[in-house]
């Protein structure tokens, strides 16, 4: 029965005759409402007086509007292609073999790339292949996406054509030749015999013409002394692999000395086999990546170290020059013990340096011919860091006095880099023309005439020779995305040879592709000759240059070390924001440079670090002086193991020019890097105000707690049984103590079917170098948060590696404390004390990722079921499920699970690569970019492991044993990580787990985790 009854929704619709009804029955929204004025507007919405009545109206107006428009969903336009290349198809990724050589960083390597874009570095493992890649090469792939760069050439500063730079040049190249003055090609260390060739062949023409070679960061003085002796400027080559006794003095030789390369031949001999080991000595004033990963570290002043290399040649030769004693007895006693073990250990020992002193790297080259040592390779020579310092310091001279007219630069910065900058920039004014090639209008190219756009290595063709015997080939991955030319191309126009650099090259390589053709030796990118025979060692005056290292003078103040940090390096890349947010692996400090002081100097001068209320560092500043110098409010670190008497500070940052406003931090410590000697006399003054630090990790001890980073003695390693130095943890059941292994809350699956994934990782072979830091952000999109977000504890790295100190001198030392300690207000004070590192501290490097527990606290208590367990061992992570309720971040015993606080992309508050088109187009396709208010973490880089099932399953095999990577195990150049499949008993990962070794991160909680670590062996 139909019902009569009639409904209204307001009084108003009872007045027949009523405008207002007839108006909303046909426009719901008689007026648009200003909600996006004043919602959007941050000062009118602080200043409104608006009532909570119509706060809320608004919002619900304006949030069924945004769901009426969300309805129609975004516009992505795509184009297709209309002649599909056929080396791309679709979703597969192509690798092109290349070669990175920016003078600074060389490294073989092979670029991933996706639709023709390259998005990620990894390492070539061909044979012949010299360097693996560390951080900043792994990060170089996103400086390709720099939307700083240059687009064009540039004259006087306004947009120009080639043609025209070509007719400027041309011009100016004929005057020199008429008598006008000298020409001048500045470059850095190009390494490549092509490029080399056709500078010469270039310059000949013209009378008086130099190639100066510019290095920002010098290593001349070893250069002169391997020339005296072997009558070739280069650098000698080690393979620490076959050493049993390494000392090395001043010398970081797992981060940037001499090129940086040797952690994969320092970790073969750094995990026990057969009970033996190598043994490292570090002597240094900076805590460094090596000294934190040695054996047995002594900290000595600048000085000091030139007295212990003495005492070791005294060893080693037999000589008996004079040489002072080290003030500290105890280090004085180091150094004989450690002078008489590598004396014993012969060919098996050897001792590297890195002071900036011509005498010190005669002495270590007399040292090693004197033990035949068999990690000293001078007949495979290297040959980067060729840099020429007094070459430059005439260049700079004859500038001022303008006998220079035609100045060509490509690949360096020295209005930047130079410490007499001003005097370069002087002599630049009277350069009738100068030109510089460079990626961007940095410090230099924006004072020269004509700043002409460079390409990336990434766009370029040229070869590379790293070392004598060894050769590399660097090939286009991508089109030039601007209007750009390589400086060999440039030369050959300039020349008048209408052949194209590609050519140039194809012709010089004939004595390398001969063996395998060039395509082959393209598509290899690295080729190896037969090894030269080395040159037999000169006659040099060594105890001449010892007698001279004997009489150094000590600082009257405090000795100032500068160093580069493994993340920025040179600072090539300082406007890259993966290096910028990168954590130095030993301070854990991102987005800064600054003075690194021991606690004894700092307590003489007053300077502190302290954390504030949000978790942030803070610390005071001081100004540094040195030569009539002065460095201003430069923030302090008081870091641990830092030498009485010296400071250090990191080159590499204060850029200004071409750089994003949020990428200007830090202080230009080129200015004190005078004479290019690191070592300078300086003076600290304390100044006002507090700096603040992003920091990522403020614990800095583990308290004693040995159960998370487990090690032991190659004695007792050798003596005891594994359950001595490796013990399982015991849990109470029954009333009675098991092996937390033996006990399970949860019944487990047969996980022994298909794929189950394991990672493995080595504390012996791990250095905390960071290289699979920046490999996972490539590979699954990680955002840049910015030093706010980073003070505030919020990074979004999916890897970190955690580095602790040890309260004691050892961390047995620790052990020790913490289990003698009882009663409640005994161990409280204690464990407060434990918080302080020891001021000469051992040092744990740790990674840390999602664990991919098999029995995941996380997963229980996800109230959305968005994070649960797959049944080849990752822990997935369903993004679209997740509301972002915290609660597995808060269940997570491990802490690696991060939240997205803000959308990270396409947002100008976090102005890096991923907001703008050009920076995104370094995205991997296969990973999705996160939105705001998720939690992520480590996938086992699922991507990875499911492409390479899919290859295999295509190709009808099975998976081969060594096939499955993750982005971090394919980075690690030292084998600290491996990753495989348990389930397959050919895979490496199978023995690596069933060796005494392996445990597991906090095992007693019985989490089950997929990812296992070996117990740290010290050779003490």
């Amino acid at each position: 029965m139909a019902s009569n009854k009639k409904y209204w929704q307001s009084v108003e619709e009872l007045n027949e005759n009523s405008s207002i009804v007839e108006t909303l029955r046909n426009n719901e929204f008689v007026e648009e409402i200003p909600t996006e004025e004043f919602l959007g507007d941050k000062e009118a919405l602080e200043s409104s007086s608006t009532s909570r009545r119509d706060f809320l109206k608004y919002v619900g107006f304006t949030t069924a509007a945004a769901s009426l428009a969300a309805c129609e969903g975004p516009v992505i336009k795509s184009i297709p292609y209309v002649v599909q290349p056929e080396e791309i198809i679709p979703g597969v990724a192509d690798y092109y073999a290349t070669t990175m050589a920016d003078g600074f960083d060389f490294a073989n390597i092979l670029i991933k790339t996706r639709e023709a874009r390259p998005i990620k570095v990894e390492n070539n493992r061909l044979t012949g292949a010299k360097v693996t890649a560390n951080a900043r090469v792994y990060a170089s792939v996103l400086s390709l996406y720099d939307s700083m760069r240059l687009k064009e050439p540039m004259i006087k500063e306004k947009p120009a054509t080639w043609e025209a730079v070509d007719a400027q040049v041309k011009a100016s190249l004929s005057q020199a030749a008429a008598g006008g003055g000298q020409v001048i090609v500045l470059t850095g260390t190009t390494a490549s015999p092509s490029t080399d060739k056709l500078i010469a062949e270039f310059g000949a023409k013209y009378p008086g013409f130099k190639h100066v070679v510019y290095d920002a960061v010098s290593c001349s003085e070893a250069l002169d002394a391997f020339q005296a002796v072997y009558g070739e400027r280069a650098l000698a080559d080690y393979d620490f692999g076959k050493a049993d006794v390494i000392v090395s003095v001043g010398a970081d030789i797992l981060g940037d000395w001499q090129g940086g390369g040797y952690d994969s031949g320092y970790t073969m001999g750094r995990i026990p086999k057969n009970g033996k080991m190598s043994r490292h000595i570090q002597i240094e004033s900076n805590m460094s990546l090596a000294g934190a990963n040695a054996d047995k570290r002594i900290p000595l002043t600048v000085t000091e170290q030139k007295y212990a290399l003495v005492k070791i040649y005294n060893a080693v030769t037999g000589a008996g020059i004079s040489v002072p004693a080290i003030g500290n007895a105890a280090y004085e006693k180091a150094v004989a013990a450690a002078a008489q073990e590598v004396a014993k250990a012969k060919s098996r020992g050897v001792v590297v340096t890195g002071l900036d002193d011509v005498n010190a790297q005669l002495l270590v080259l007399a040292i090693n011919n004197a033990l035949a040592s068999q990690a000293f390779q001078p007949g495979a020579a290297r040959l980067v860091r060729k840099g020429d310092a007094k070459a430059v310091a005439q260049l700079v001279n004859d500038m001022k006095a303008g006998s220079v007219h035609t100045l060509i630069m490509s690949g360096v910065n020295p209005v930047y880099t130079l410490p007499n900058s001003a005097d370069f920039a002087e002599g630049l004014k009277k350069v009738k023309l100068s030109v510089a090639f460079s990626l961007k209008a940095d410090e230099t190219a924006s004072k020269s005439v004509i700043a002409a756009a460079a390409p990336h290595y990434l766009e370029s063709w040229g070869d590379v020779s790293i070392a004598k015997g060894y050769y590399g080939i660097t090939q286009p991955t991508i089109r030039p995305l601007f209007k750009t030319r390589q400086l060999q191309d440039s030369l050959l126009a300039w020349s008048g040879s209408p052949q194209s650099y590609y050519d140039y090259l194809r012709a010089s390589s004939s004595a390398w592709s001969a063996g395998k053709g060039w395509n082959q030796l393209v598509h290899d990118g690295v080729a190896v000759t037969e090894m030269p025979v080395a040159a037999a060692a000169g006659a040099a005056d060594f105890n001449g240059a010892a007698s001279k290292l004997a009489g150094a003078k000590k600082a009257n103040g405090l000795e100032l070390v500068l160093y580069t940090k493994v993340g920025m390096g040179d600072g090539q890349q300082a406007n890259n924001p993966w290096l910028q947010e990168f954590p130095d692996p030993i301070t854990r400090v991102s987005w800064d440079n600054y003075v690194t002081v021991s606690k004894f100097d700092a307590e003489k001068l007053g300077l502190e670090n302290w954390n504030v209320a949000n978790g942030g560092l803070n610390g005071s500043y001081v100004t540094i002086e040195a030569n009539g110098k002065k460095l201003e409010k430069v923030p302090v670190i008081i870091q641990p193991g830092q030498a009485r008497g010296t400071v250090g500070v990191a080159l590499g940052y204060g850029r200004q020019a071409a750089m994003k406003k949020d990428m200007i931090v830090g202080v230009n410590a080129y200015a004190l890097y005078n004479n290019f000697n690191s070592f300078q006399d300086v003076k600290l003054t304390k100044e006002p105000g507090e700096h603040e630090f992003a920091c990522v990790q403020l614990q800095k001890t583990l308290m004693g707690r040995g159960d998370i980073i487990k090690e032991t003695t190659l004695k007792d390693f050798n003596a005891k049984d594994a359950s001595e130095w490796n013990p399982m943890p015991q849990v109470s059941l029954d009333h009675k103590e098991v092996p937390a292994a033996t006990v399970d809350l949860w019944e487990s699956f047969d996980r022994t079917t298909g794929h189950h994934f394991n990672l493995s990782i080595d504390l012996n072979a791990c250095t905390g170098c960071g290289a699979c830091v920046i490999a996972c952000h490539a590979e699954n999109n990680v955002p840049v948060v910015g030093k706010s977000e980073i003070r505030r504890s919020r990074d979004m790295h999916w890897l970190r590696i955690d580095r602790y100190y040890s309260h004691e001198d050892t961390f047995a030392g620790d052990d020790h404390l913490k289990d003698s300690t009882s009663g409640l207000f005994n161990s409280v004070s204690t464990f407060n004390e434990m918080e302080h590192p020891a001021e000469q501290p051992q040092v744990a490097f740790q990674p840390v990722m999602c664990q991919h527990c098999n029995h995941a606290p996380c997963e229980t208590v996800c109230p959305v079921a968005a994070t649960s367990h797959g049944r080849q061992g990752q822990n997935h992570m369903a993004y679209n499920r997740c509301v972002g309720t915290r609660y597995c971040a808060n269940n997570c015993p491990y802490k690696v699970r991060r939240f997205n606080w803000f959308l990270y992309n396409k947002n100008s508050e976090f102005d890096y690569h991923m907001n703008n088109d050009l920076g995104r187009m370094v995205l991997n396709p296969d990973v999705n970019v996160r939105s705001r208010g998720v939690m992520e973490k480590c996938s086992f880089c699922i991507q990875m492991t499911q492409a390479t099932i899919l290859k295999a399953k295509r190709e009808g095999r099975p998976v081969n044993k060594d096939e499955f990577y993750s982005a971090c195990s394919e980075a690690c150049g030292s084998g600290a990580m491996v990753f495989g499949d348990v389930n397959n008993a050919e895979d490496p990962i199978v023995e690596l787990k069933d060796s005494d070794r392996a445990y597991h991160l906090l095992s007693q909680i019985g989490t089950k985790p997929n990812v296992f670590y070996h117990v740290k062996v010290r050779n003490t």
